[in-house]
């Protein structure tokens, strides 16, 4: 315990210095426009940063601490426009649109960024806790995770949204499908075959996630809105009631945010599994226990535990990707494989051994972590009221605003006008796929998970020549199996019991 609290000691002296303070400042304040601005992300907001913070010639400690603020910033600032806008900044906000966005049509949109910023600061304060003191023993745990055992945690990750998907199973399953579709799109990786992209040579690559979200999300909105302003049916927002919430709430969602801040930064260890798979699961686990003990919950139509459990858990899953690339030397999320291309321009390389040779760097991070986070709810508890007047811009300005600011993230990614086409295109297909009731949600998971399964039970099989034993050789991928069963018959079974038994 003394030998932590002295790492920790080197490394606030290390992340408060005058330098360090002002770069984790910039950074958590550029990371949440970022996160703010669909289609960035913080992949995205890290890569531009890296030749600036190169070209000032930043230390490697003071460089890697503004870095993990844009990062951490980003993922506070997609919950913004997922909650005003039901346009999720980034793919880890998916989730938070199913509440947040309703409880911000109820006037409660203050009241939703609060506690969201909250969640989001309590998630990220469990991740560092987490790195503190099981850094070492986290990293050999994720390496006892191989490729079945990570196709396996993506099956559960589907598994987990069929209580997503309420009366709706049919639906979600179509919707999940046609996610999985989209992740097919382009030249397959392993043969160098070209699939479904119909000689287009822009779909060689596939379908970019930013395309699909921006789609599904802010044009088939927009649609909805102008829809809306011509047959005369407008929704009046109510004015936000409140700016902050209230003690009541903080007790109400609290344990919900702790246990999805601990589940997330478990998730967020294993690298590639990401925030959006944190996000997801978290969310459909804390449904589902809400909804066993009060079938009045309302997930999905406002409810704040909707808003606080994804949001701990893409916070503590962003913060725990961290151990892998500090310990193993392995990123665990894409965010984090940039940060790494970032250190070999110092000539540093993330492995068991930096502890030892970069105390400094490695503590440093860590520390600043913590200060980040507080620096961002500091910063985005007062700012509640300003975000939530978004909403009482009138729809012929805010309709045309929100087209041109997703349509500039979109052209940023390939420069190609085919992309703005096929964001229209695929709008109009989310627009309808609203109407005919098909929630979307799994199918953007089936869109960010799509890729990361096919590679995986690909590897899994080629170890074994085809054999499929290797899906449940391990004890790991025995639990998983079980988990996913438990989680598609359990509650089948349960709602016979009470049948027969109120019969």
């Amino acid at each position: 315990m003394s030998g932590v609290l002295d790492h920790l000691v080197l490394g606030f002296g290390v992340a408060t210095s005058p330098i360090n303070l002002l770069l984790a400042l910039v950074g958590a304040f550029f990371g949440t426009i970022v996160g703010v601005l669909p289609g960035l992300g913080p992949i995205n907001g890290v890569a531009m940063l890296i030749p600036i913070a190169f070209a000032m010639n930043l230390p490697p400690e003071s460089a890697l601490i503004l870095l993990a603020a844009v990062y951490v910033g980003a993922e506070y600032g997609g919950r913004i426009t997922s909650i005003l806008l039901n346009v999720p900044g980034e793919a880890a906000s998916v989730m938070t649109t199913l509440d947040g966005y309703p409880l911000a049509r109820q006037g409660l949109a203050s009241v939703a960024l609060s506690i969201s910023a909250w969640s989001s600061f309590v998630g990220s304060f469990i991740g560092v806790v987490g790195i503190v003191f099981f850094a070492p023993i986290l990293a050999k745990w994720a390496l006892a995770f191989g490729p079945a055992e990570y196709f396996l945690l993506m099956v559960f990750a589907f598994c987990a949204l069929t209580s997503l998907l309420g009366e709706r199973p049919v639906k979600g399953v179509l919707a999940a499908m046609i996610g999985l579709s989209i992740a097919t799109v382009g030249i397959d990786s392993n043969s160098g075959v070209y699939r479904y992209t119909f000689d287009i040579p822009n779909l060689a690559d596939g379908m970019a996630f930013v395309v699909v979200v921006i789609g599904l999300f802010a044009v088939s909105e927009m649609l909805q809105m102008l829809e809306n302003v011509l047959s005369g049916t407008s929704i009046d927002v109510p004015k936000s009631k409140r700016k902050l919430f209230n003690l009541q709430e903080l007790a109400f969602t609290w344990w919900c945010t702790v246990r999805s801040g601990v589940m997330g930064f478990f998730i967020g260890v294993l690298p590639g599994a990401g925030a959006s798979v944190a996000s997801a699961v978290t969310y459909a686990n804390e449904k589902r226990h809400y909804e066993s003990k009060d079938p009045d919950a309302k997930f999905g139509r406002g409810d704040l535990r909707g808003v606080a459990a994804p949001e701990a858990a893409n916070n503590a899953s962003a913060v725990g990707s961290f151990i892998p690339m500090l310990t193993l030397g392995v990123p665990g999320s894409g965010t984090t494989a940039v940060m790494m291309g970032a250190l070999s321009l110092y000539n540093i390389t993330p492995g068991p051994a930096l502890f030892e040779s970069s105390p400094a760097l490695v503590w440093g991070l860590i520390a600043s972590l913590f200060i980040a986070n507080l620096m961002l709810l500091l910063m985005n508890i007062p700012l509640v009221n300003i975000f939530a007047s978004m909403l009482r811009v009138p729809p012929w300005l805010l309709v045309p605003g929100i087209l041109v600011i997703s349509y500039i993230g979109v052209y940023a990614l390939h420069s190609a006008t085919f992309d703005l086409g096929l964001v229209v295109a695929i709008g109009v297909v989310g627009y309808f796929l609203r109407k005919f009731g098909v929630p979307l949600p799994p199918l953007v998971l089936g869109v960010v998970l799509g890729d990361m399964m096919e590679q995986n039970l690909r590897r899994a099989l080629s170890m074994t020549n085809g054999e499929l034993s290797i899906l449940w050789e391990s004890n790991i991928s025995k639990g998983l199996i079980f988990a996913c069963l438990a989680i598609i018959l359990v509650p089948v079974a349960y709602r016979k019991f009470k049948k027969l038994r109120a019969n």
